[in-house]
């Protein structure tokens, strides 16, 4: 059994080169980014008691970045002191992401792996941003990352609400009005309910500690969290 979609990684292998072209494909996801790390730094601080003055609060975490593209989660995350490992299962992106990371003198290992063919089972923080929409078998995929945490540890899921709304902002006016997004990124029958995701999660022994939407600001043109979750949500779960 595979959680890979063979689909969604060549649509993804296409775009690697962009990654960090801030102005290009990945455009959404760079003004997303700055929201998406405040939220996990907070909520890993007060987690696991993190002195919250020092440069590197993150230091002696190991965090596991699944679909991590060409680690524009990964890098930040690095830089605050984590021990950062990165996998995808589009070669390009990694090696995009591994040739980024080398030219910022940042120590992190990536890998070519989907997580039920990654073996290691002490990581502290897992993340699934943006990925649970794209893959296949969403319960093999939530199953194996189970397997790679710690007791007590945290696991954040990023993803989109299959809501009607959902459908007009996230591939009416993302990828048809505004070109946020190239047409076809996304497949509204592939998004996943708050509670549905919780009812899954449930079954894998995680407790939830937080949901919390994430809404763009058109006039302001930045993304802030919200307690919307019609579209973007951010899903914060402890393994038992």
């Amino acid at each position: 059994m595979t959680t890979i979609n063979k689909d969604e990684i060549q649509k993804f292998s296409k775009m690697a080169d962009e990654w960090w072209d801030v102005n290009g494909k990945f455009k959404p996801l760079h003004m997303f980014n700055p929201i998406r790390i405040e939220y996990i730094l907070k909520m890993v601080k007060k987690h696991f008691k993190l002195d919250k003055d020092i440069s590197n609060p993150l230091k002696n975490l190991k965090i596991l970045d699944i679909g991590c593209g060409g680690g524009l989660i990964s890098e930040p995350l690095s830089r605050l002191g984590a021990e950062v490992t990165g996998i995808d299962a589009s070669e390009k992106n990694i090696k995009i992401a591994s040739l980024h990371a080398k030219k910022n003198n940042l120590k992190i290992r990536y890998l070519n792996l989907s997580p039920e063919k990654f073996n290691e089972k002490d990581f502290d923080v897992v993340l699934n941003l943006e990925i649970v929409e794209h893959v296949d078998n969403i319960d093999l995929y939530l199953k194996s990352c189970q397997r790679l945490l710690k007791k007590d540890c945290l696991m954040f899921t990023a993803t989109l609400n299959r809501t009607f709304i959902s459908y007009i902002k996230a591939i009416i006016g993302a990828e048809y009005i505004l070109r946020w997004l190239p047409i076809g990124t996304h497949d509204w029958n592939k998004f996943v309910k708050p509670e549905e995701l919780e009812k899954k999660l449930n079954k894998l022994n995680f407790n939830t500690l937080d949901i919390s939407g994430m809404s763009f600001n058109p006039i302001k043109n930045k993304w802030k969290q919200s307690s919307d979750l019609s579209v973007n949500y951010i899903f914060l779960s402890k393994k038992n």
